[in-house]
């Protein structure tokens, strides 16, 4: 039974019910010894309680898309492979040009929370070894016959830590939001993607980066999900017409990625991220001091312009006093051109609620900066 799906959510609200009933229909009727009395009254309120737990932890899960399968919640699933070192450019020496064009299947996605276009194909990347599965959707002018011809900008969404891919369709409801918006020549038609980012099976986030013998988080999402969707869509293949975007522990891969390779993304969009790896700290790169140093979009910032190549992106950084809005001073004080910076102070808890009515503003930003 899928942990996400309405029949469990169902279950679940049922089993409440009678954890409540049992009590009130029974407690004074039981018959025996004291101490058996007493622990089957007790056994009653510990399923009262672990049911109520039950019903709030699928309602919040629900409604913020932290766990999509049990998998996830468990930590049993490993998609990351053999780990092979990859290099310091990520690809292990391979030309990306040479390869071989490779299409993937797609398929509807079967869950109305993702609303309608959704749709996703299990991936296995050739260079970074990970697998699993990537959400894809299309903007309404991709199957217009006026734009048959048209080659389309891309952004890639990442959730935070955990997570599930499709957080983006389901909590932040980005594609309901961006279709209007689209139609009316608001916000450019881009195409949206969201990659699995939970890649390891002992509870670890991978900070999205390239770990020798762990997992090559930062190949996966960079080049193995990127040549997938210029492979299989009318997708430009230009870092020009290329973002990445994410909130909280996702935000803080965006900021990475985008300052790593501006040869792959122009803009990268931070809501409610940090700095310094150990904001998460179940990240891999926050193990050990030099990791969190290296892996830190601030001292990366710094360390590309002292080496006199400030990277050529623009990024687009809030969050709340406390909650990502000092590291993104932070990095705009780093910035020398061409990197750009936008900083916006946002009031709310963190969370999905104040990250979703962020969307339109961003994805206008974003219509601005890409293409150029």
């Amino acid at each position: 039974m899928s942990l996400t799906g309405t029949p469990f959510f169902v279950i679940a609200i049922c089993l409440l019910v009678i954890a409540f009933v049992l009590p009130l229909a029974f407690w004074s009727r039981l018959r025996g010894p004291a101490a058996v009395r007493g622990l089957v009254r007790l056994l009653m309120l510990l399923f009262a309680q672990l049911t109520a737990i039950t019903v709030v932890f699928v309602a919040v899960n629900n409604a913020n898309g932290l766990y999509d399968t049990w998998e996830d919640l468990l930590g049993t699933g490993d998609h990351a492979g053999v780990a092979a070192d990859l290099g310091p450019d990520g690809t292990g020496g391979r030309k990306l040009s040479e390869q071989p064009k490779e299409a993937a299947v797609f398929r509807p996605v079967d869950d109305p929370k993702v609303g309608e276009g959704v749709r996703v194909t299990d991936l296995k990347g050739r260079i970074s070894g990970v697998e699993g599965e990537v959400y894809v959707w299309l903007p309404p002018q991709y199957d217009d016959p006026a734009h048959r011809d048209k080659k389309f900008p891309v952004v890639q969404l990442l959730p935070g830590y955990p997570g599930s891919a499709k957080a983006w369709f389901g909590a932040l409801q980005v594609n309901k939001q961006l279709k209007p918006l689209m139609q009316q020549g608001k916000v450019k038609p881009f195409i949206l993607v969201s990659p699995r980012t939970t890649l390891l099976g002992d509870q670890t986030d991978t900070g999205c980066a390239n770990t020798p013998g762990k997992v090559n988080a930062d190949t996966w999402l960079s080049v193995d999900v990127r040549r997938m969707v210029t492979d299989t869509f009318r997708a430009s293949d230009r870092a020009a017409d290329w973002a990445v975007g994410g909130y909280s522990a996702g935000a803080h891969c965006a900021a990475k990625l985008a300052i790593a390779h501006p040869d792959r993304y122009r803009a990268g969009v931070s809501l409610s991220g940090f700095n310094d790896p150990n904001g998460e700290p179940a990240a891999l790169t926050a193990a050990t001091p030099e990791l969190r140093r290296a892996n830190n979009p601030y001292f990366m910032l710094k360390n590309a312009n002292d080496a006199g190549k400030p990277p050529h992106t623009a990024l687009f950084l809030s969050g709340a006093a406390g909650d990502g809005f000092e590291a993104a001073g932070a990095l705009k004080g780093a910035a020398r051109k061409p990197t750009t910076v936008r900083v916006v102070k946002t009031v709310g808890p963190h969370g999905t609620s104040v990250w979703k009515t962020q969307v339109p503003e961003v994805f206008r930003w974003l219509s601005e900066q890409l293409g150029k």
